[in-house]
């Protein structure tokens, strides 16, 4: 890996969701931005947005936040919007930038019109209110204020 390179590890609870390279945009010590080619195989298709080979993510982690924010970017460079997954802060070391998925997700279209809040079930499910309290709140007030930071518009937010 280059000095500008990172691997991006997404995990959930023991195991490796998904794990891809990515090019380190920035970091200040607080938040790391890198840009990465959407790392899936195939055509993702969850109704209200399509991701697919050719997109490219400009993915925003903190070390001190409970969340991380994802600009899509169709691969003719128009904005498809904002997909943001709430984790534990990211840890940064030798080369990875590691978070924990805590399964909730938000959702904001380009033009800020479609704010949705994603998973609640799954969270629900996940058993993480029993197994540790105080990250299920974490987790909640986290969706709960990119929610309020979505409706006022995350780009200014992000320094876009």
């Amino acid at each position: 890996m280059s000095a500008r390179s990172v691997e991006v590890v997404l995990v959930k609870g023991t195991r490796t969701k998904i794990r891809y390279p990515a090019e380190l945009v920035a970091d200040d010590g607080t938040r790391l931005t890198v840009r990465a080619p959407w790392a899936a195989e195939g055509v993702r298709d969850f109704g209200f947005v399509r991701f697919e080979p050719g997109d490219v993510f400009l993915e925003h982690y903190w070390r001190d936040r409970w969340y991380a924010v994802k600009e899509v970017r169709a691969a003719d460079g128009s904005l498809k919007g904002w997909y943001c997954d709430i984790t534990r802060p990211a840890a940064v070391a030798g080369g990875e930038v590691v978070v924990e998925d805590l399964d909730l997700d938000l959702w904001v279209s380009a033009d800020g019109s479609q704010i949705l809040r994603l998973d609640e079930d799954e969270f629900e499910a996940s058993g993480l209110a029993a197994a540790d309290p105080q990250a299920a709140a974490r987790a909640r007030e986290a969706l709960d204020e990119l929610e309020f930071l979505a409706r006022d518009g995350l780009a200014p937010m992000l320094g876009l």
